[in-house]
C-alpha cells in the first residue's frame, strides 16, 4: 500500500509541476501590502498530498506568498498537533488579534483566503 501511495503521490507531483497555474499580476505596492497580510498565516502540508496540492494551487493562482510548513517535520508536526488538535493536512495557521484560530479542509482553506484577499489582480 505504501508504494502504491507513493508512487501516486509522485504522479501528483509531476502533473502539479507541468500544470502549474500563472501567479496573479498585481501592482509592486499591492502585491507588497497583500505579502504583509500573508505573514500572519502559515501552511501546514505535506509535499504529495492531493489537498495539499489543491490549496497551494490555489495560493499560486492568486499569488498568496504564505508560509508552507512541512507537517511531517518537528518541530511543525508538534506545533500542529499542539495547536490544531490533530495532525490532519492541510492546516491553515490563523493569528488575528494576538489569538490563533487553525483552518482544516482544503476547500474551506481557499474559500477563506479568497474571501478575504481574493480582489481583481491588476495588470502590472
Amino acid at each position: 500500500m505504501f508504494v502504491i501511495r507513493w508512487i501516486l503521490g509522485r504522479i501528483v507531483l509531476l502533473v502539479n509541476a507541468l500544470t502549474a497555474p500563472k501567479p496573479a499580476q498585481r501592482p509592486a505596492e499591492q502585491q507588497a501590502k497583500l505579502d504583509q497580510a500573508m505573514a500572519r498565516y502559515s501552511l501546514y502540508q505535506y509535499d504529495a498530498c492531493p489537498f495539499c496540492v489543491k490549496v497551494r494551487r490555489a495560493l499560486r493562482r492568486n499569488n498568496f506568498n504564505i508560509e508552507l510548513r512541512d507537517a511531517k517535520q518537528e518541530p511543525h508536526r508538534s506545533e500542529l498537533e499542539a495547536g490544531g488538535g490533530r495532525l490532519m493536512v492541510p492546516c491553515l495557521r490563523i493569528e488575528e488579534a494576538g489569538e490563533v484560530r487553525w483552518m482544516y479542509e482544503s476547500s474551506d482553506i481557499i474559500a477563506y483566503l479568497e474571501q478575504q484577499y481574493g480582489d481583481q489582480p491588476q495588470a502590472a
